[in-house]
């Protein structure tokens, strides 16, 4: 087994726990981490002992995305009126985000055609891409605690097609043109997540289904993923996931200043804690969520 210093490897009940371990940033997840991650996916699918994987997170979230800003907390400053980074141009930026976003495309994909079924169970926040990773596993058990949300998109960023492939366009476009927040009650009226449990009883839960995978034999249980899984491919999810990575691009470039100025201003003078609360306090309360009633 690899020695992973970001996620934790632990095998039980049939199936093996992987948890985002960074509790002190609520998951937010960063090259070593992800990297981590899909090392041990790899580990997992190719373990015969191994009949499905459970993927969570430490603390108090999933994941809370992305995370924002760099490791040594340096950042280009932003040129108006076209909002790039000191220094480049808009051909720069569409050929980085271009290369970043099919990167970030194929991961999502190699999560998706494993041949061991994977299982979110969703104990916190998840958000941004913490929530594509919770709604592209093939199963999600959700905590009454849990929150999904997409609040890039108030930074001008894009949408996954997970959300849609799971909740319908309608439902899709409600939350990922908004960002709004929603709950573990909504989660599961709209179809992201396949049941809601107590926080005692997520894992618990989730390791039942594993238990009940392990009673099929293995061979039955690559092929009928598969038959979903390809069945989906062949109707055009890579496809549509692919045209996401482009449009993602040019969504990143197309930036405004009079939409996102003054956020980048709050942060270069409070922070990232103030750059959230400059995006996100004209949308609270928030329609679900613990941000739906004033803090106490």
């Amino acid at each position: 087994m690899a020695n992973y210093e970001h996620i934790l490897y632990e095998k039980q009940r049939g199936g093996v726990l992987i948890t985002l371990n960074a509790p002190e940033r609520m998951n937010s997840i960063n090259p070593d981490m992800e990297n981590e991650l899909h090392e041990a996916l790899d580990e997992a699918d190719k373990d015969p002992d191994v009949r499905a994987i459970i993927l969570t997170g430490a603390g108090r979230a999933f994941s809370s995305g992305y995370q924002m800003g760099r490791a040594d907390n340096s950042r280009s400053s932003t040129v108006w009126p076209y909002g790039l980074p000191e220094g480049t141009s808009i051909a720069e930026q569409l050929d980085a985000t271009r290369r970043r976003d099919r990167v970030g495309m194929e991961k999502f994909m190699h999560l998706w055609e494993l041949s061991t079924p994977v299982i979110a169970a969703v104990n916190g926040w998840a958000v941004g891409g913490g929530s594509w990773y919770a709604v592209a596993c093939h199963m999600t058990i959700a905590s009454e605690e849990a929150v999904f949300a997409q609040p890039e998109v108030r930074h001008i960023s894009n949408t996954s097609f997970f959300w849609t492939l799971a909740a319908g366009y309608k439902h899709a476009l409600r939350y990922s043109l908004t960002g709004d927040h929603i709950d573990a009650t909504e989660a599961l009226r709209i179809g992201i997540v396949n049941k809601v449990v107590s926080s005692d009883d997520l894992l618990d839960e989730c390791f039942n289904i594993v238990e009940r995978i392990a009673k099929i034999s293995p061979e039955t249980i690559k092929v009928n993923l598969f038959v979903t899984t390809q069945g989906l491919e062949m109707m055009g999810l890579r496809n549509a996931l692919s045209l996401g990575a482009e449009f993602s691009s040019i969504v990143h470039v197309s930036q405004r200043e009079d939409f996102k100025g003054h956020l980048n201003e709050a942060q270069s003078t409070g922070g990232v804690r103030a750059f959230l609360q400059e995006r996100d306090g004209p949308f609270q309360p928030e329609p679900f969520g613990p941000r739906s009633k004033p803090r106490k």
